[in-house]
């Protein structure tokens, strides 16, 4: 345990920070997995429509600080890729 005030509150606003953090990575993990089931369920109304929630989702967390620019990118990119995938052979 730590002995000085500042760590003590250091310790605190870590174990604030990591529930956030663990709430929102969850949410977006839901998200992100709706919308794999959509894709391979081969639904492009459902799917672009849970991609147009996930992006805004994934930007927000950018902003929040709780993703990084790139992986936020990368996701986006790679569940864009997939939806146009399957718009293309409907």
């Amino acid at each position: 345990m730590a002995n000085h005030k500042s760590a003590q509150k250091r310790i605190r606003q870590t174990k604030t920070r990591t529930e956030r953090n663990r709430y929102y990575k969850t949410k977006l993990k839901n998200m992100v997995r709706s919308l794999r089931e959509a894709v391979e369920s081969k639904d492009v109304t459902k799917a672009q429509e849970c991609l147009k929630v996930a992006n805004k989702e994934i930007h927000k967390l950018v902003s929040k600080g709780i993703l990084k620019k790139n992986t936020a990118a990368r996701k986006v990119s790679r569940l864009n890729a997939s939806v146009k995938k399957i718009a293309q052979s409907a």
